[in-house]
């Protein structure tokens, strides 16, 4: 089911995309590195620009927005004052002990003085001596309790309070000190209970004790009955209680992971300060079973319950209620950190949590993330790619735009009055038909486009029925063209990757596809892949290869040898190899294996060669378009232009396309008489 959220107008209109330019800008990123889902991602990630020109904010941005938050809180903050409501509480207690002592000796003074007409005066002193060495005892002990609180606590918990007043705020204060060293590990069940008197205790105690068992048995591989537990226990867990056992689990270890997070995030001494003080306050029964949840929970976790360590700069004091509930916010973004960097490695921003953006971040920053993610949804609806098992893949559509996109990005070079333009149209039968038409004139082919031809008609006579003149037939025209046979040799070796090669010689390889599929779909195209060993490839694997990393072989030799093989089995008279390289080879095969020799050899030259001259007895031309790198001008290339009488352009990255596109289709248009 889907979920809608409504938010007032703020007047900003939403990003939109165009499907058209998202495609060509993911195609841009698939020519350099082949990897859809990757390219995607990096499309996704990398500020876009919307269709009014708006720049959409990176992930980078997202995360500094978030790294910013963050740091505000961090210097807002002394973490070191989390203690100072207890010491004023202390404080107040100690206060509220002296004044009620001073308070009850003066009374007794007073009773004294005035006399008593209920007890004799003797009896009157004897209870004044008796008051006066309780309060010097109690005062004594008062002046002597160690500096550090927990010390106090542990002292203050065996003294005899004189005071009723001071007594109540005493065990107010052990309460909350209790409540706080539960708050480790079961801290909604210490907000829960209102006080923590024996029989509360004993129950707590018990439940505790239950509780280890429960996540003991789920040790042992056993499963625990959840339910009959939280019947017994479930007032414990407050107003939200855990559904189900994975649910309590990942609370309690939320909180132990918060609650030491705020321990490592305090100096020295008052870490130690704060553990000696919660330690003080706890019998020996909760502390074991305390102790004892602890390790059930770590044994059960699936990550670190260390937690995190964090600077505090700030001025602003902070209780230990307000600091735990701060370690949960900052552990919230720790975690929507993760996500954001996670997705560098994952190429998927699916596992970010929306929610929690929203919540960390406002709604601004989680329209941002949901402009960036609907990127893959609008491809997806446009039917260019859809997802298979978790992966991005390209729809035949898909496959077609890039082809489009990448022809016209290698005609966007071409100079209007370069030689070898697009189309040559001729008179006459046996060709490919076009979109255009044009008057009938005697002796063509009869190819009418009948509702151009009836158009003509009623535009100079407007009657019914209908009559034609012989001026009103429109007919098709034809596109003379020659029915041929390509391999296109790709060389992938590792030294491809330099210049810019390969993603120009992939973009071609593309772009020659889509013309021969879309404006000459009988002609036959075979694309191979060739560095140790030539492979065939189809042209859908076209956009995910990459060069074959430390792989420095170039074996020609194989690769002409496969690509004439597949011309011997094609039908069409003309037939022609398409070489796109950068250097000479440097491999061979012979008696079944691989040879490699860098620099070439002569015997490696000599056997590729010699298949060059098979290629040529069997009608095949060879065209090579040479790129830049280290073997720019080499013999090899030389002696094979001159076996096979194919043609050689020395050109670069840049240029390739022009070179290689222009070409074709220039033969294309020669007709064979």
């Amino acid at each position: 089911m889907s979920t809608y959220r409504y938010y007032k107008w703020d007047g900003t209109e939403p990003f939109k995309f165009d499907k058209d330019r998202l495609m060509e800008q993911l195609s841009r990123k698939l020519f350099a590195d082949g990897n859809l889902s990757r390219a995607l991602w990096q499309l996704q990630t990398s500020g876009m620009h919307d269709v009014h020109g708006r720049q959409l904010p990176s992930l980078k941005e997202l995360i500094r927005r978030l790294q910013e938050k963050r740091q505000s809180q961090l210097n807002r903050y002394n973490l070191d004052s989390i203690m100072d409501d207890i010491r004023k509480a202390l404080d107040d207690v100690l206060q509220t002990e002296r004044a009620g002592i001073k308070k009850k000796m003066d009374e007794m003074h007073q009773k004294v003085q005035q006399g008593s007409g209920d007890l004799p005066t003797e009896t009157l002193q004897k209870l004044l001596n008796s008051l006066k060495e309780k309060a010097d005892q109690n005062l004594q002990h008062l002046n002597s309790l160690p500096g550090d609180i927990g010390g106090k606590i542990k002292v203050l918990s065996e003294y005899d309070f004189m005071d009723e007043e001071a007594r109540r705020k005493f065990n107010d204060l052990m309460d909350m000190i209790k409540k706080r060293a539960m708050d480790t590990y079961v801290r909604e069940m210490g907000q829960s209970i209102k006080n923590l008197d024996p029989a509360t205790l004993s129950g707590l105690k018990q439940m505790l004790r239950s509780l280890n068992e429960m996540l003991e048995q789920r040790v042992r591989g056993q499963e625990p009955d959840f339910e009959s537990f939280m019947k017994q226990y479930g007032a414990f867990f407050g107003p939200d209680p855990p559904r189900s056992l994975d649910d309590l689990l990942e609370r309690l270890q939320q909180q132990v992971i918060q609650a030491q997070s705020l321990l490592n995030s305090l100096s020295t001494e008052q870490r130690s300060a704060l553990e000696a003080l919660l330690n003080s306050v706890l019998d020996d029964d909760m502390r074991y079973e305390l102790d004892r949840l602890g390790t059930n929970l770590q044994i059960l976790s699936p990550y670190d319950l260390t937690g995190s360590q964090y600077d505090f700069l700030g001025r602003e004091t902070i209780s230990y209620s307000e600091a735990l509930k701060l370690m949960e916010l900052l552990q919230k973004m720790d975690q929507l950190e993760s996500q954001l960097k996670n997705s560098r490695y994952t190429q998927s921003i699916d596992e970010v949590d929306k929610s929690l953006v929203r919540e960390l971040l406002g709604e601004q920053s989680a329209e941002d993330l949901e402009a960036i993610e609907s990127v893959s949804r609008i491809l997806e609806q446009a039917g260019y790619i859809r997802r298979e098992n978790g992966e991005y893949k390209l729809t035949p559509r898909g496959m077609r735009k890039i082809g489009e996109k990448a022809l016209d990005l290698v005609f966007s070079r071409l100079k209007k009055d370069r030689v070898g333009g697009h189309r040559i149209i001729r008179k006459g039968g046996g060709g490919e038909r076009l979109e255009e038409t044009r008057k009938y004139e005697f002796g063509d082919d009869f190819d009418v486009d009948v509702e151009k031809t009836i158009m003509n008609s009623l535009l100079h006579s407007p009657r019914v029925p209908v009559k034609l003149d012989i001026d009103d037939f429109e007919i098709f025209q034809e596109e003379q063209t020659v029915r041929s046979a390509t391999v296109l040799l790709l060389d992938m070796s590792f030294s491809m990757r330099m210049y810019g090669n390969f993603e120009a010689a992939k973009m071609v390889s593309i772009a020659l596809n889509s013309l021969i599929s879309g404006k000459f779909p009988k002609d036959s195209l075979y694309i191979l892949g060739f560095s140790n060993y030539a492979r065939k490839m189809t042209p859908e694997e076209l956009t995910y290869i990459s060069w074959d990393d430390f792989t420095p072989y170039t074996n020609m030799h194989h690769a002409f040898m496969m690509a004439r093989k597949l011309l011997a089995k094609d039908k069409n008279a003309n037939k022609q190899i398409i070489l796109i390289t950068d250097g000479q080879p440097t491999a061979y095969i012979e008696n079944g294996e691989v040879i490699f020799q860098l620099p070439t050899s002569r015997r490696c030259l000599e056997v590729t060669l010699k298949e060059v001259t098979n290629c040529t007895r069997a009608g095949i031309v060879i065209n090579t378009f040479m790129l830049q790198g280290n073997d720019f001008f080499n013999y090899f290339v030389d002696q094979m232009a001159r076996l096979n009488h194919g043609r050689v352009f020395f050109t670069s990255a840049e240029e390739l396309g022009s070179y290689l596109i222009v070409d074709y289709i220039s033969n294309k248009k020669t007709a064979i008489k």
